[in-house]
């Protein structure tokens, strides 16, 4: 029978953070009285970089800001369709995350310029593996997304297209920030082993130097809503008991009963837990939620 996953992300799971990145880069030239670029995006948090770069320049529709909402069994109504028909650019994510991206466009007339994050990040599956999509945690990636974004946006409205590569600019100078953050991660703490509830932070945690000792069977399971194989349950749940990593990265969108054993032998061996989400928490913009993953990652090691 398959785990249960109640997504839920509440008060309680707020990240510590910084004041990096918390005022939004938006500045506009407020040219003439053109329409804003409309934008559609799979995602809140494509949502937010498209304003960051954007400012009020465009229009951004965000079609999952929901936590409790499964891009996976996401369905569209008559609003999405309209919003992708008008759509000046479309962000997805792609490598299956959002695949219902696609087969909107397709019915949708859209003659957007679409932005596919999975492809601009140039990664593929590793021999034998499979790809890690969840490419929003990959810092290099976002960057060359945001770069994208505004040539985008400036080929919809060229008279605003300083705006957007000025815009586009300071994004990035948050996210250089963030990536010597993760950087200082690495020299203290590089070959660290971790365990995870979901292979959602991977990119992250690489870029850390972590290593991920969850057994490959346990994380595949609850991501896709499986059972997670009796012996791969005991394995993870002696890496917290034996304390054998430093830390337990907890999605917090998603849960279960399995999951809630997890974290609850991480709590009982005082093994800090971090927790992540797939979706941008309320109040917070991308680079801000960044800085405070990887604040409460570097407590935790420490």
């Amino acid at each position: 029978m398959p785990v249960q996953r109640a997504r839920a992300l509440g008060a309680g799971a707020a990240l510590t953070l910084s004041a990096l990145g918390a005022a939004a880069c938006g500045t506009s030239s407020g040219a003439g009285a053109a329409e804003p670029v409309p934008v559609v995006a799979s995602t809140n948090v494509y949502g937010d970089i498209a304003r960051r770069i954007g400012g009020d320049r465009v229009k951004v529709t965000s079609l999952i800001s929901d936590p409790a909402q499964d891009p996976h069994s996401f369905e569209a109504g008559a609003r999405t369709r309209l919003a992708l028909s008008r759509a000046g650019v479309v962000i997805e994510n792609g490598g299956g995350y959002d695949g219902f991206m696609d087969t909107l466009l397709k019915g949708s007339g859209s003659k957007a310029r679409v932005l596919n994050a999975v492809q601009i990040s140039g990664r593929t599956a590793p021999a034998g593996g499979e790809l890690n999509e969840h490419v929003w945690y990959d810092l290099p990636t976002v960057a060359l997304l945001a770069d994208r974004i505004s040539a985008a946006l400036a080929a919809a409205d060229p008279e605003d297209a300083r705006t957007f590569s000025s815009n586009a600019a300071s994004f990035k100078a948050r996210l250089k920030a963030l990536e010597e953050r993760v950087a200082a991660v690495r020299a203290a703490h590089a070959g660290d082993g971790v365990a995870v509830t979901e292979p959602v932070p991977g990119h992250l945690l690489e870029a850390a130097g972590l290593v991920d000792r969850t057994p490959e069977e346990f994380a595949e399971a609850i991501e896709e809503g499986d059972d997670v194989p009796p012996r791969a349950l005991r394995d993870t749940l002696a890496l917290l008991t034996e304390r054998k990593v430093r830390a337990l990265v907890v999605n917090v969108q998603t849960s279960g009963p399995q999951t809630d054993k997890v974290r609850e032998a991480a709590d009982e061996a005082g093994v800090p837990v971090v927790p992540v989400t797939e979706t941008l928490p309320p109040g917070l913009d991308y680079t801000a939620w960044m800085d405070g993953t990887i604040a409460a990652l570097q407590k935790a090691l420490s």
